[in-house]
């Protein structure tokens, strides 16, 4: 993708785009990168998601860009600040990987699964629909997303460069 206007996405961060500009996020294990587009207003954006819920927080200030359940909201409110409309929207998703085996199936242990499943649970409060996923797997990824075209480039060392 052309860099010129490229928009960092730190871990556990997100951000928004309008008309032009590339979001990008590096180090998704079992993070889960989380992108917003509304194709008419031009609108999009990502979040850098590192765990499932709020409920687990013990910082005292509240990252809000930290989690799936206060992440995605907000990066809906800074879409509609910029003229988005959610009945516009469309998701697509990478991460989530299950990075490292464990001889239990314990749920703590599953963080990647829970992040995919809790953005998928806060899409569809929202009615956003998921148009393309790159998840699961045991393996990091790097993501892009073209605010102009809607195109999510995941770039992986295992699997090279996939387009969504």
């Amino acid at each position: 993708m052309i860099q010129d206007n490229l928009i960092k996405v730190g871990m556990a961060d997100l951000n928004v785009a309008h008309l032009t500009g590339v979001l990008k996020t590096t180090g998704l294990g079992s993070c889960v990168g989380v992108t917003l587009f509304d194709a008419r207003a031009k609108v999009a954006g990502m979040a850098h998601v590192m765990l499932p819920t709020s409920d687990i927080a013990r910082e005292g200030k509240l990252n809000i860009a930290k989690y799936a359940d206060t992440a995605i909201p907000e990066m809906i409110r800074l879409m509609e600040d910029l003229g988005a409309q959610v009945k516009h929207m469309v998701a697509k998703m990478a991460g989530g990987a299950q990075m490292f085996a464990f001889g239990s199936q314990s749920d703590t242990m599953r963080i990647g699964p829970r992040n995919v499943e809790s953005c998928k649970e806060m899409l569809g409060r929202y009615k956003i629909p998921i148009i393309a996923e790159d998840t699961g797997g045991n393996y990091g990824r790097t993501i892009e997303f073209d605010c102009e075209s809607g195109m999510l480039m995941i770039r992986s060392v295992q699997h090279g460069v996939k387009e969504l």
